[in-house]
């Protein structure tokens, strides 16, 4: 399987961590277009990729795919289908699988607040402004959502949210760096589990990649 993963800058795009996230631990072998994001020719150079404006994108010869999860859901088929299920993205088991798909719909649709005062910063720390936003009860309120979300998937044993790494683990990846970013204080247990992703190898070449980067946006 040969495909093109069109992602933004790795210091700042959330989005683009997820997917290519999840097609690492997938063993999926890929190509990387990236594109500078916040400059005035950035919306012109996406549009080349994805017809939605937006990254990341997938493009697998004639197939555009042009989402996130949509990304995830689609590397996921690809890969069970090579091994037989053996590999998948989701937890085996019907329910949790189930439960697993509700935290990621949740994540890829809500914590607004989150994304708005904690945008992601990997090479930078904020406690500072960490501690300004969660004074903004919105912002407080999303932080403690994310936080039982996690220890109620980390009550199962851990080391991921679902025990082994699935499509939960790369949509709050994004989330575990943002912690990190603004001093956002954790129970040994949530402490623990952002450990296990920030050790993830692939992480690892994404927070190297992030922090060589030269390019600024102001956040």
């Amino acid at each position: 399987m040969s495909v093109t993963l069109v992602i933004g800058n790795k210091n700042y795009s959330s989005w683009s961590l997820r997917a290519w996230l999840a097609m690492k631990q997938a063993g999926i072998a890929f190509s990387e277009t990236d594109v500078l994001l916040h400059r005035p020719e950035t919306s012109e150079k996406i549009l080349r990729y994805s017809p939605s404006g937006r990254v990341p994108c997938l493009i697998d010869n004639d197939l555009t795919v042009f989402d996130s999860l949509a990304i995830c859901e689609y590397i996921n088929e690809k890969v069970s289908e090579r091994d037989g299920g053996a590999a998948s993205l989701w937890p085996r088991d019907m329910k949790t699988r189930a439960h697993a798909r509700s935290v990621v719909a949740e994540m890829h649709s809500s914590f607004a607040a989150l994304r708005t005062s904690m945008p992601m910063d990997i090479r930078s720390r904020h406690a500072d402004k960490g501690e300004a936003a969660l004074r903004r009860p919105e912002v407080a309120a999303d932080v403690a959502r994310i936080h039982s979300v996690w220890s109620e998937c980390l009550a199962q044993g851990g080391p991921m949210l679902f025990g082994r790494f699935s499509i939960a683990d790369a949509f709050y990846a994004p989330v575990v760096t943002r912690f990190a970013t603004y001093g956002v204080k954790l129970s040994p247990l949530l402490a623990a589990y952002s450990e296990s992703v920030l050790a993830l190898p692939a992480m690892q070449q994404w927070i190297a990649a992030a922090k060589a980067e030269p390019e600024t946006i102001e956040t």
